[in-house]
């Protein structure tokens, strides 16, 4: 996976995997199959800011339904804010300006063990919205 974290197409393909994982059945047999583009994710986004940001955006370009959106929110941008924080976030609050849907992505974040000073910015972005 490290070699295509900031392969545009390597990270599309991956998103793609994701988004099927979680429109895929519970415990069901495409469920299981795509477990692996679950766990390359993970890989993703613990290795690299710049990965992480490049998936976050790639999936919310490719599905903004709403399951999509919680499971970006609490999975992969929850996790990117928790470990990558101070290196994403001034991204994050340019796209949620410019992006009201990124905006309200950003309201299905719990805070976890992120660091406050980059919770209390993303609550600024997030601006008062709710998910869901």
């Amino acid at each position: 996976m490290s070699d295509s974290i900031s392969d545009p197409a390597a990270v599309a393909a991956l998103a793609e995997r994701w988004i099927a994982f979680w429109l895929a059945p519970e415990r069901s047999p495409e469920r299981s199959a795509l477990m692996p583009a679950f766990n390359d994710a993970t890989r993703l986004v613990a290795a690299s800011a710049d990965g992480a940001w490049l998936f976050v955006l790639e999936i919310l370009r490719q599905a903004p339904a709403p399951t999509i959106l919680e499971a970006l929110a609490a999975g992969p941008l929850e996790e990117m804010l928790t470990l990558h924080g101070a290196a994403v976030i001034e991204r994050l609050e340019a796209e949620a300006a410019a992006n009201s849907v990124f905006a309200t992505l950003l309201a299905g974040i719990w805070q976890g063990l992120m660091p406050d000073d980059i919770w209390q910015r993303v609550q600024t972005a997030a601006a008062g919205r709710s998910l869901g």
